[in-house]
Formats: structure tokens, C-alpha cells, sequence
């Protein structure tokens, strides 16, 4: 096993635990303010500004730096008897036998699912005090990321901005080398000129939605202490800014007159029932 991931920091990571993660939405927006401007010439312009939770990260460098209880002899019982009396030498010599085989069994399992879990994250060994750390200097170094400040409690606050030709789809959060990063905002073009927008992350936070399986078991689970894990409540804004024509949309009041064309808003909350969502047609 290498010594970057020592065994002491993955005793409780089990291969349930990296189940849940394969299928989490990893990801969850706090309290933020995101628009996209698109206009018909296919130039985007599309920000995000506010919280950003990586809840299961903190979840897994919490268990990592749980540690395995020492050995401790089982009661020994007479054959007939139910009331335990002390352990002889040998008795006990074999029960720590079969712990430690036990043990040994479970650190290769665990060094087997560390390496793969490494992998999901990019490379960063998500049960290190340092890995919230890592992954912020990581989106720094991406375009778009104007500030990235971790805050703690798996917590970003973050800035990002970018604009181009919209001649191939975008999603937003990408973080290079994490593949579990799930969407908040995408946009597809398609080959009629049409350009479909879905806004995953900012959909209801139960089911399969914003909150995870593996978030929502952190959150029961609650830290080291026994306290609840901190989930920051989703609130906030998204705003389409068009000269395009809106063919559909599913905000409440559909779209208003704005300086550059329309403006479709949804206030997007713990009350809000399906994701934002609107197909906008570009060109002349």
C-alpha cells in the first residue's frame, strides 16, 4: 500500500461506503446568484457566484481519521455453562489470531478501495485533513474559477465566470480529473440552432435530486461527536438573459422585457419543485 495513504486513515472507509459514492451527486449549491447570457450570434456568457458543498468530502476525512478499537479477548464460556470465566493463555493467543488475520484481510481490502477512491477523486486521497484544500488549488488553477476560498465543514465560496462560442455543449462544475462531479448547469446545442438549458443542481434537494445518498447519509450519520454535519440550504437565483426566442420554459411568470432581450428567473430554494429548464432558439 502506498505510504501516502496510511492505514489508519481508511479503517472505516468500507466498499458500502464506496458504493455510495459512486452514485452520489457529490456536489450541492448553497446560497448563490448564477446567470447565462446567450445571444442568437451563439456567444454565452454564463457566472455563478456563492456556496459550493462537497459534503461527502468531509464525511470521508472524518472516517479516515477514525481508528480500529485495539484488541479485546472475547468471554470464554464452559462447554454446558453460561456464565463466562476467565480465558486461558492458548484460548486467548487464538482469538488474537483470528483478529489479526481479520485485520490483515480488512487492510488490503481497505488499501484495494483507497485506490480507487483516489481515482474518483483525481488522484487526491479524499480521507486527508488536506484534501478540501487540494481540491480548491485545483479549480484555481482551471479557467473560470476567479476565486475559490474553502471555508471549512466541506464548504466553498467561490466566483466563476466565463464566456465563448457556444459550438459545443457546457457544463458547469467541471473539476479536472473528477469524474464524480455532478451538474449544476448544461447547456446542449443542437443541430436545428436550438440550444436546450437544464439546471440539475438547482432542482429539489430529495430524492434523486441535489442531495445524495451519500450526503444525506453523512448528514444522519452526523460527525465524530455525534452533532448533524452542516448542510448549507440551497438559495438562490438563475436568470437566462436571451435575444434568442424562448421557445419553452418553466418558470413561474415566463419571460420579462430586459435591456439585451428577455429575462427568464427562478427563485431556486428548498420549496422548489422541478429544476429550471428552457429551450431557446438562436440565429437571425
Amino acid at each position: 500500500m502506498p505510504a501516502a495513504v496510511p492505514l489508519r486513515r481508511l479503517a472505516a472507509f468500507t466498499v458500502a461506503g464506496l458504493s455510495l459514492l459512486l452514485g452520489a451527486c457529490l456536489l450541492s449549491p448553497g446560497k448563490f446568484d448564477s446567470t447565462l447570457d446567450l445571444r442568437k450570434d451563439g456567444h454565452f456568457a454564463f457566472t455563478y457566484t456563492g456556496e459550493i458543498s462537497m459534503l461527502g468530502l468531509t464525511k470521508l476525512a472524518e472516517m479516515g481519521r477514525s481508528q480500529d478499537a485495539p484488541f479485546e479477548p472475547s468471554p470464554c464460556f464452559a462447554k454446558g455453562e453460561s456464565k463466562p470465566r476467565d480465558c486461558t493463555k492458548a484460548k486467548i493467543d487464538a482469538q488474537r489470531a483470528d483478529w489479526d488475520k481479520a485485520q490483515k484481510a480488512k487492510a488490503e481490502n481497505t488499501a484495494r478501495d483507497a485506490e480507487k477512491t483516489k481515482a474518483l477523486f483525481g488522484g487526491i486521497d479524499p480521507t486527508s485533513p488536506k484534501a478540501a484544500e487540494e481540491m480548491a488549488e485545483r479549480l484555481r488553477k482551471q479557467s473560470g474559477w476567479k476565486s475559490v476560498i474553502y471555508k471549512g465543514d466541506g464548504l466553498y465560496d467561490v466566483a466563476f465566470a466565463i464566456s465563448g462560442r457556444l459550438d459545443h455543449d457546457f457544463t458547469f462544475p467541471t473539476i479536472e480529473r473528477f469524474p464524480m462531479a455532478n451538474a449544476f448547469v448544461t447547456l446542449i446545442r443542437r443541430s436545428d440552432g436550438t440550444v436546450r438549458v437544464d439546471a440539475p443542481g438547482f432542482g429539489p434537494q430529495s430524492g434523486s435530486g441535489n442531495m445524495s445518498s451519500f450526503a444525506a447519509m453523512a448528514a444522519m450519520e452526523g460527525d465524530k461527536d455525534g452533532k448533524k454535519l452542516p448542510i448549507p440550504e440551497m438559495d438562490g437565483h438563475f436568470a437566462i438573459i436571451t435575444d434568442g426566442t424562448i421557445l419553452a420554459n418553466n418558470t413561474e411568470d415566463g419571460p420579462s422585457a430586459d435591456t439585451t432581450g428577455q429575462r427568464l428567473t427562478w427563485a431556486v430554494n428548498a420549496r422548489t419543485g422541478a429544476a429550471p429548464t428552457a429551450l431557446v432558439k438562436l440565429g437571425q
